[in-house]
């Protein structure tokens, strides 16, 4: 009996901390496998240059040859999903956000419901916590909904963007 009870505590100590799955929520897990799924074009279950390539030209965006090796050179072998999920937890340290801590921090920027200044969202941007260069902030503000009338950030579209919230994956 006694060895029994020291397999099962060996099991339970090798589990935690060594797996990057405990790492993250089983949200978040299933939220990085379907990005996975998204990038790997040929379904191989591997992230090669070919998927990044057809990825960054259905968004529109020219990644040169260097630029896509060096990204796949961040990955210490094949990037499969388990590799794909070390990448992003060495990169956040092991924290990714939940949506609706995202939401919220989102929702501080809005002098009214709904609405951002873009000036003084791109400031905050520029000036606080992992602060931004200019050139990231144009990238944010070119894929962000601005009212062309108003010039305000649709902070709605934002959070849609960026969380999903819990009101919308009831439905």
């Amino acid at each position: 009996m006694p060895s029994k009870g020291s397999r099962s505590s060996s099991k339970k100590a090798k589990k935690s901390g060594s797996n990057v799955f405990d790492m993250f929520s089983q949200k978040q897990v299933a939220e990085f496998k379907d990005g996975f799924q998204i990038i790997d074009r040929d379904r191989d279950g591997v992230i090669g240059v070919n998927d990044l390539r057809s990825m960054f030209d259905e968004i529109g965006r020219i990644a040169s040859e260097e630029e896509l090796a060096e990204m796949l050179g961040e990955s210490d072998g094949p990037l499969n999903f388990t590799g794909f999920m070390t990448m992003f937890a060495n990169k956040s340290g092991g924290e990714v956000d939940d949506d609706e801590l995202v939401a919220q921090a989102i929702r501080a920027f809005e002098n009214e419901p709904g609405e951002i200044d873009p000036e003084n969202f791109r400031l905050m941007l520029m000036s606080f916590g992992d602060k931004f260069s200019s050139k990231e902030v144009d990238d944010v503000f070119a894929n962000i909904e601005i009212d062309e009338e108003t010039g305000i950030i649709d902070g709605d579209a934002l959070v849609t963007m960026l969380a999903s919230s819990s009101s919308e994956e009831d439905k």
